[in-house]
């Protein structure tokens, strides 16, 4: 029988740079609130303060399904229709609730707490979102993150969500036994699809693979040729 050659730790540890992707270390941003609600919704405040007060989320999933066709007794299985998973952020609600009712408003406008009446073009309240995974460094797998112009981050993967609008603000929960935490809510949003390494100005990610290279060369963007992702900050 073939024998391959043990693995040891030592490799290992050398394959690990950077120490590996933390879940902690993150960022979501929404730059802006879609048009159809009233411009002082969401303002240069609420974008900083979100940033901060946004406490957990994921890198998106999607699922493409297997189209079962059956043939001769046998099934062949060929690749269906991609779809999006919604995507949830949980959020810190501090004394104001300035970023609980920035969405509180955002729903409303979808639908009217007293009558339902709602905003009806998609365009209007539809916005875009990003998260961005952090690296412990400048850059990837830098030993030395104290040198130079100070401590930074280097974006590792951006994740840019299109077309969303909340479908579900969390409740928070009220209790005289509740002590030592601070409250937080959670927001579900649907999502029509998200592009890998594009930022929240549509410009590539230098450094990042573009999946999908989603605008088009009439759009003023160079599609990435061979996975490489063109452009600049």
């Amino acid at each position: 029988m073939p024998a391959f050659n043990t693995k040891t730790i030592s490799e290992f540890k050398t394959k690990l740079a950077g120490g590996g992707a933390r879940p902690n270390l993150f960022e979501v941003k929404i730059p802006n609130f879609p048009s159809g609600l009233p411009a002082d919704t969401w303002g240069p405040d609420e974008a900083r303060d979100f940033s901060f007060f946004c406490k957990a989320s994921q890198l998106p999933g999607s699922t493409v399904p297997a189209i079962s066709i059956p043939f001769r007794g046998r099934v062949l299985k060929v690749a269906g229709d991609r779809t999006f998973d919604d995507w949830t952020i949980t959020v810190l609600n501090d004394e104001n609730f300035k970023i609980r009712t920035a969405f509180e408003k955002w729903t409303n406008g979808l639908s009217k707490l007293d009558d339902g009446t709602g905003i009806t073009n998609p365009s209007s309240y539809m916005a875009d979102a990003e998260v961005r995974q952090l690296g412990r460094s400048k850059t990837r797998g830098d030993t030395d993150n104290n040198s130079g112009v100070g401590n930074q981050n280097v974006v590792l993967r951006t994740y840019k969500f299109f077309d969303i609008f909340p479908t579900e603000i969390g409740a928070i929960d009220l209790s005289y036994d509740t002590t030592d935490t601070l409250e937080e809510f959670t927001v579900t949003f649907a999502v029509q699809y998200y592009a890998v390494g594009y930022q929240g100005n549509d410009q590539p990610v230098p450094d990042q693979t573009a999946i999908p290279a989603t605008l088009s060369p009439e759009d003023g963007i160079p599609i990435a040729s061979g996975g490489a992702v063109p452009g600049s900050n």
